[in-house]
C-alpha cells in the first residue's frame, strides 16, 4: 500500500495532528467547518522524517505526491503554477506538531518570476502590487532558501528609499520596485554564484527542502529543548494558495486573539495593517493598528472576523490565535492555533469558560500549566521594560529582585537591618550563610546547581535565586565580580530574574504578585479532583504558615539541621562538634535542647494537627564548621601579626578539628543515621525535644502528628536500632507526663540499597519518604553540584539526557527504584505510608509518576504547593481518562 505523504486540506480526517502538524490539522479542520481558508495541501511529518532518513533528500515518492496534489490545487483554483497569463502563487509554511511560533521558516508568493509578475500586474491591474510581491519573494527566498543574510536586502532597499527621498515602502512605485528587483537579483548572484531560479517547480522543491531543514536550525532546537518537545517528530509543510493583503486600501493582514492573552479579558485583541503582507506585521517596519479600529475601516470584514473568532473558540474550546488576510474586501483565515497566554490570562480564561459553559471544571484544570502558577507567587520583571542581559545562570528559584551587591553573609545581614535591599553574591553558599540568604532579596552563586544549598534554601523561603552562573568571576578579596569586560563592585545595583536565570545591571521595574479570585477558585476545583496529598518542605513556623496559606496538607520534610543554622546557635553547635568526650558533647547538647524544643513547639502549634515529617540531623558535621580555606588564611595572617595570641591558638585548634572532620566524599560519609549510630546522644537530644514539645502542645488541646524520619538508612539494622532509640525516649516522656503519643517512625529512602531491600526495611518502618534528590545522586553516581556545574547541561544540550534528572525525575532509572521500594515495602506492610520529599515533589511530570505509582503524597517547597495541587489534580484526571479509554464501553 502506498504511503500517504501528502493530504489536501479537505481530504484528511480529525485527529491527524501527529502527521499534519498543528497548523495543517487546523487548516484541514477549518476547511471542513466551512471557513474561508485558502485551499492547499500538507506534506506530512512522515515525509520530513523520510527526508532525514535519506540523508536530506526528498524521495521520488514524496515528489510525485506533491506534484499530484499541486495539480489538484491548480484545478480547484483554476490557476497554474508558472502560467504567465493566470499564475498560481503559493505560500510554503512549516507546521510542527507542537506550536513553535517563529522558530522555523516560511516563504510567501512562491511562483513569481520575470514572466508571472507581468501576468499578475495585468490580472490585477495593479503593477505596483505585482512587483512589490515579486521583490518580497526574492528577499524571502534568498534569505530562507539560499541562506543570504537579510541585511543585504534591507540595506539595498534603504539605499534606494534614501536616493528617492521616500520615508516608507508604500511610497515606492512599480518602476521603483522593478529597480529593487534587479538589485535583489544581483545580490543573489553575488552571494550564491547563480542566478535567481525562474522555474516555479524548482522554487517549490528547494523551499520544501529548506523548511524541512529548518526543523533542525539552532533556534528550533533550542525552543524544543526549552519546551521539552521531542526532536524525532519532524515538521509538516503547508502549501497554500496565496491571498494578498497588499493589493490596495481595501486589503490588509493581521493577527487576532479571541481573548486578551495578557489579561484573559473576553474581548477581541490583536492588530492589523492595511495594504500589507503578513511579515510586515511581525517585522516591525510599520506600526500596526489595534484590531478595534478595523470596525471603522472595514465594518463588514470586522463583523465577519468577530463571528469567525467566536466560531473557532467554540469549536476548539480554547482561546485562539488567528492569522488573517483581507484581499479586496474579502476575509481569509490563514491559520488558527491555541493562543499563548500569561499565567493570569490562563486562569481567568479557564474559569470564565466554565462559567460560559464552553467547558467543564475538569477541562479547565487541564488548560492551565502548573509551571505558570509560579509566576503569580513572586515578583516579576515588567515585561514591557527593555533590558540588556549581563549574564545568565541556572534559574534555581523563581521571582525577581533588585538590590546592592554584597559578597558576605554578615554584610548582607547588617545592611538589611539598616533598611538596605541587597543581593548576596557568592561562589557557593554553606549553612554558615543562612542568615545572609534570609536577609538578602535574592542569592546568586557562580557554582552549584538547581538543588544546591542556595537553591533549596531560597526556594523554601520563596526568594529568587540563580546558581551555577560560571561566567561570573567573583573576587571576594576585592569585593567585586567580573563578566567579560564589565566589573561590578560591592554596593552597585543589579536586578536578577530567578525564573530565567538572567542578571541585569541597575534597577528594573517589577510587577507585584497577584492572587486573583479566579486563582483561588481554580485551586479549590483542583483540591476537589486530586487524589494524592500535597505537603510542603518547611523548617520553621514562618515557612509552615506559608505552606498552610498555599494549601499544603502537612509538612513532608522538616529539616532539623536548618534549626541549628541560626547565627546565635552556631557557636553552641560548633562547641558540640568540637567536644573531645561524650560528656562534653552532652553539655553542649543540653544547651541546644530547649532551643530545639521551642522550634518544634512553634511548628506544632502552627500546623494545628496536620502531619509533620521531622528528619533527624542529616548533613555531615563539617557543614556547621567554618570554611577550611578561610581558616587557613586567618591562621597564616595571625602567625605573622600576632604569633603569641590566644586567637591564634583557638584558630589553630579549630583548623585541626576541621581537618579531622574533613572527608574525601562527605555526601557518602559520616552523616544521616550513621551519625546517630556513632553519636546517639545527638539523636537522643532531638528526639527528646520532639516529645517534650509534643507534650507541651498537647496540654494546650492541640493535636500533634509527628512522623519521625531516620535519614540515609541503607540497612534494616540501622533503622531497627534508631527505632528502638525513638521508642525508648517516647516511653520515658509518656511515663513522665501521663500522655499517650500518636506518632510514626519511618525513613527516607535515598540509596539504591534501601530501595532494593525495602521489604526488609518496611518491617521496621511506618512510612517511607523517597528522598529523590540524593537517590538520583547515588543512582547515577553524580555529585549533584559538580554535575550541574560542569557537564550536566552539556548532556541535555547534546541529547545524552532528555532532561536534567535533578529537575524532572528519571522515571526509567531512579523511578524504577522508587517503584521497587513501594511494591516491596507495601507487600510486607500494607499500611506503609509513602511519599516523596525531593524537589521533584513540585514538578508536574514527577507528580504524575508518583500518582500512577500510588504514593499517598508529594512534598515540595511552600511556594510550589499551588502548582503541585494543580498538577496533582491533572494527574488524577488524566489517569482516570486513560483508564476509561481502556475499559470496554457498553451501550
Amino acid at each position: 500500500m502506498e504511503n500517504n505523504f501528502v493530504f489536501m486540506f479537505d481530504q484528511s480526517e480529525s485527529g491527524m495532528k501527529e502527521l499534519l502538524g498543528g497548523k495543517g490539522a487546523n487548516l484541514a479542520e477549518m476547511t471542513r467547518i466551512g471557513l474561508p481558508v485558502p485551499y492547499g495541501f500538507t506534506i506530512t511529518t512522515a515525509a520530513c522524517n523520510a527526508y532525514y532518513d535519506a540523508e536530506r533528500v526528498i524521495s521520488s515518492e514524496v515528489e510525485s505526491q506533491v506534484l499530484q496534489s499541486l495539480q489538484v490545487l491548480e484545478e480547484k483554483t483554476d490557476k497554474k503554477l508558472g502560467d504567465p497569463t493566470n499564475p498560481l502563487l503559493v505560500s510554503v509554511r512549516s507546521g510542527a506538531v507542537h506550536s513553535m511560533p517563529g522558530m522555523m521558516d516560511t516563504v510567501l508568493n512562491l511562483g513569481m518570476n520575470d514572466e508571472t509578475v507581468k501576468g499578475m500586474a495585468e490580472l490585477t491591474n495593479n503593477a505596483r502590487f505585482a512587483y512589490d510581491s515579486y521583490r518580497r519573494f526574492i528577499q524571502m527566498f534568498g534569505n530562507v532558501v539560499l541562506d543570504i543574510e537579510n541585511y543585504f536586502f534591507e540595506q539595498q532597499l534603504e539605499e534606494i528609499r534614501e536616493e528617492k527621498g521616500y520615508q516608507s515602502d508604500t511610497e515606492l512605485t512599480a518602476e521603483d520596485w522593478k529597480e529593487v528587483i534587479e538589485a535583489f537579483k544581483s545580490i543573489v548572484l553575488k552571494n550564491t554564484k547563480r542566478s535567481f531560479p525562474q522555474d516555479p517547480k524548482e522554487q517549490l522543491f528547494l523551499t520544501i527542502q529548506a523548511v524541512f531543514d529548518s526543523w533542525n536550525n539552532k533556534r528550533a532546537i533550542l525552543y524544543r529543548r526549552l519546551h521539552q518537545i521531542p526532536g524525532h517528530l519532524g515538521t509538516a509543510v503547508n502549501i497554500q494558495s496565496m491571498v494578498f493583503g497588499n493589493m490596495g486600501e481595501d486589503s490588509g493582514t493581521g493577527v487576532a486573539f479571541t481573548r486578551n492573552p495578557s489579561t484573559g479579558e473576553s474581548k477581541l485583541y490583536g492588530e492589523y495593517l492595511i495594504n500589507a503582507q503578513g511579515e510586515d506585521v511581525v517585522a516591525g517596519i510599520r506600526t500596526p493598528q489595534p484590531i478595534a479600529t478595523l470596525k471603522d475601516e472595514m465594518p463588514d470584514v470586522y463583523q465577519q472576523l468577530v463571528n469567525t473568532c467566536q466560531l473557532l473558540e467554540d469549536h476548539y474550546k480554547d482561546m485562539q490565535d488567528i492569522e488573517f488576510t483581507v484581499e479586496r474586501g474579502k476575509l481569509f483565515i490563514l491559520q488558527t492555533r491555541t493562543g499563548k497566554r500569561t499565567a493570569q490570562a490562563a486562569i481567568r480564561i479557564a474559569v470564565e469558560m466554565v462559567k460560559e459553559k464552553i467547558m467543564d471544571q475538569r477541562e479547565a484544570l487541564l488548560r492551565v500549566d502548573p509551571d505558570q502558577l509560579n509566576q503569580l507567587l513572586h515578583h516579576r520583571i515588567d515585561p514591557e521594560y527593555k533590558r540588556e542581559k549581563l549574564a545568565a545562570g541556572l534559574p534555581a528559584s523563581p521571582g525577581a529582585a533588585t538590590g546592592q551587591v554584597v559578597f558576605d553573609a554578615d554584610e548582607a545581614d547588617k545592611l538589611s537591618k539598616d533598611g538596605k535591599k541587597v543581593i548576596l553574591v557568592r561562589p557557593e553558599t554553606t549553612p554558615d550563610d543562612i542568615h545572609g540568604i534570609v536577609a538578602a532579596q535574592a542569592t546568586v552563586t557562580s557554582r552549584g546547581g538547581m538543588t544546591s544549598h542556595a537553591a533549596v534554601v531560597a526556594r523554601g523561603m520563596g526568594k529568587a535565586c540563580i546558581c551555577g552562573c560560571d561566567s561570573l568571576k567573583i573576587h571576594l578579596d576585592s569585593k567585586q565580580f567580573a563578566v567579560g569586560d564589565t566589573t561590578v563592585n560591592q554596593g552597585e545595583i543589579i536586578t536578577i530574574d530567578g525564573s530565567t536565570g538572567e542578571i541585569f545591571l541597575g534597577e528594573i521595574p517589577m510587577i507585584e504578585p497577584e492572587l486573583s479570585d479566579e486563582f483561588q477558585l481554580l485551586l479549590r476545583w483542583a483540591d476537589e479532583e486530586r487524589k494524592i496529598g500535597v505537603r510542603a518542605n518547611a523548617d520553621n513556623p514562618t515557612d509552615a504558615a506559608k505552606a498552610l496559606e498555599f494549601g499544603a496538607g502537612g509538612i513532608g520534610l522538616c529539616r532539623t539541621e536548618h534549626m541549628f543554622m541560626d547565627a546565635s546557635r552556631i557557636p553552641t553547635v560548633q562547641s558540640m562538634i568540637l567536644s573531645e568526650t561524650t560528656t562534653e558533647r552532652k553539655e553542649s547538647l543540653d544547651q541546644l535542647l530547649p532551643m530545639q524544643q521551642q522550634d518544634f513547639e512553634q511548628i506544632f502549634e502552627t500546623m494545628q494537627g496536620h502531619p509533620i515529617t521531622i528528619r533527624l540531623l542529616d548533613p555531615p558535621l563539617h557543614e556547621f564548621m567554618p570554611d577550611k580555606e578561610e581558616l587557613l588564611v586567618d591562621v597564616t595572617k595571625l602567625q605573622i601579626t600576632s604569633p603569641d595570641s590566644n586567637e591564634l591558638q583557638e584558630k589553630q585548634t579549630l583548623l585541626r578539628k576541621v581537618r579531622l572532620l574533613e572527608e574525601s566524599n562527605p555526601m557518602l560519609g559520616l552523616r544521616g543515621c550513621r551519625l546517630g549510630m556513632i553519636h546517639p546522644e545527638i539523636y537522643e537530644m532531638q528526639i527528646l525535644a520532639i516529645f517534650q514539645a509534643m507534650s507541651n502542645v498537647m496540654k494546650k488541646g492541640i493535636t500533634v502528628k509527628p512522623e519521625i524520619m531516620i535519614p540515609l538508612v541503607s540497612h534494616v539494622n540501622e533503622l531497627k536500632e534508631m527505632r528502638e532509640l525513638v521508642i525508648r525516649i517516647s516511653q520515658h516522656v509518656q511515663t513522665e507526663t501521663g500522655l499517650a503519643f500518636n506518632y510514626l517512625i519511618g525513613t527516607m529512602i535515598e540509596t539504591p540499597r534501601a530501595a532494593l531491600t525495602a521489604n526488609q526495611i518496611a518491617e521496621e518502618a511506618d512510612f517511607f519518604s523517597f528522598g529523590t534528590n540524593d537517590l538520583t545522586q547515588t543512582t547515577y553516581g553524580f555529585s549533584r553540584d559538580d554535575a550541574e556545574g560542569k557537564f550536566l547541561q552539556h548532556y541535555v544540550d547534546s541529547d545524552v539526557l532528555k532532561r536534567n534528572p535533578f529537575v524532572s525525575l528519571d522515571q526509567d532509572g531512579v523511578g524504577k527504584l522508587v517503584e521497587n521500594g513501594v511494591k516491596l515495602g507495601k507487600a510486607i506492610n500494607p499500611a506503609l505510608k509513602t511519599g516523596i520529599c525531593g524537589e521533584h515533589g513540585g514538578e508536574k511530570e514527577s507528580i504524575q509518576f508518583c500518582f500512577d505509582l500510588g504514593l499517598e503524597y508529594v512534598s515540595c517547597s511552600p511556594f510550589r504547593v499551588p502548582s503541585a495541587r494543580l498538577a496533582a489534580a491533572q494527574s488524577t484526571i488524566r489517569s482516570e481518562r486513560k483508564k476509561s479509554r481502556k475499559e470496554p464501553q457498553y451501550s
